[in-house]
């Protein structure tokens, strides 16, 4: 049975046996003190409380030994018991330190929940991060950080592999929103789009319910990347042809499409299901309504697989039309 009590008792945190062996210590001294001296330690609380001023060496004197015994006592504690406390304080600040170490280089999981998390360190995350940071909690896994590269209460940072399920976990995939795949520019396409497929079976296989976007750079893995589980992709590549398409296009010397882009910070483009008061309607009557009623902004329609920006007066919205609009966040 002591065996079994001990071994317990070695498994425990060095914190927690420092803490156990200095309250023993404090006990059995103030015991012992108030037998010697019972006048000078009427109880044995207060053999108690001086035995721990005497040990941490604050030394208050409102109780003191008067007799050889005490005293002796009081020497004894003084060179074993401030040991057991002085060296529970030290652990206790070398615990922190390295606590805090740990966070700053993301080797402690993820506790909360309804969060959104960010793989890959680069420009647009550091953007998104920014932008979503006051009013989201975000986690961030990459691996080639050595630390946290934003020190904001709302971001969690998490060094490993996003397509291991240890990193995963540690990020709470379970219980996150939403899940931002950007490609990693360090390797070629084709690599960096299979390894954005990689990390998408792994988030579904471990939470099937949760909503991806990823970004892709190659469009022959477009298909790839949907079978992976994504539920929305960012062609980056398309997006980067379509601005210098628009540069050579434009005679502006400053680009209409990267200002537009610009301007959508706090706004919300997106596809809007019409309103029944809206159907047969012309595109010309449609937009006036949205913008008077919604304060929204309707730039085309989509019409099975194609998009009409902008299209003719004669357009009517019909009931399976999906409509391109720009709105406030703040409005919805």
């Amino acid at each position: 049975m002591s065996n079994l009590l001990y071994m317990r008792f070695i498994r425990l945190p060095i914190l927690t046996r420092i803490l156990m062996i200095a309250a023993l210590m404090i006990f059995l001294f103030g015991s012992v003190i108030h037998f010697i001296e019972p006048k000078s330690f009427p109880t044995v609380f207060d053999g108690v409380w001086w035995a721990i001023i005497t040990a941490s060496t604050v030394g208050y004197g409102d109780y003191y030994p008067v007799s050889t015994p005490g005293r002796i006592t009081a020497m004894i504690l003084l060179l074993v018991g401030t040991g057991f406390l002085s060296s529970y304080f030290i652990h206790l600040s070398a615990a922190t330190v390295t606590k805090q170490n740990a966070y700053a280089e993301g080797r402690v999981g993820y506790r909360g929940g309804d969060h959104i998390i960010i793989i890959g360190w680069n420009e647009r995350s550091r953007t998104i991060i920014r932008s979503l940071i006051q009013s989201e909690s975000i986690i961030l896994i990459d691996d080639t950080l050595g630390s946290i590269p934003i020190k904001e209460d709302n971001l969690h940072f998490i060094r490993g592999r996003a397509n291991k399920d240890e990193t995963l976990l540690n990020a709470r995939i379970s219980t996150a929103r939403k899940v931002i795949i950007t490609s990693d520019q360090n390797l070629d396409e084709l690599q960096a789009d299979m390894n954005t497929i990689l990390t998408l079976l792994a988030i579904k296989g471990l939470n099937p319910d949760i909503r991806c976007i990823a970004e892709i750079q190659t469009s022959e893995q477009v298909n790839n990347a949907r079978r992976a589980g994504a539920d929305e992709l960012i062609p980056a590549n398309a997006l980067t042809s379509a601005v210098l398409l628009n540069s050579i296009a434009s005679p502006e010397v400053v680009n209409p499409l990267l200002d537009l882009l610009g301007q959508l910070n706090g706004k919300h483009l997106s596809y809007i299901e019409p309103e029944t008061t809206l159907m047969d309607k012309h595109f010309q009557e449609a937009s006036s309504f949205l913008l008077r009623e919604r304060n929204t902004i309707l730039i085309g329609i989509k019409r099975g697989d194609d998009i009409i920006v902008n299209p003719k007066r004669n357009i009517k919205i019909k009931f399976d039309d999906q409509l391109l609009a720009i709105s406030n966040d703040n409005d919805e």
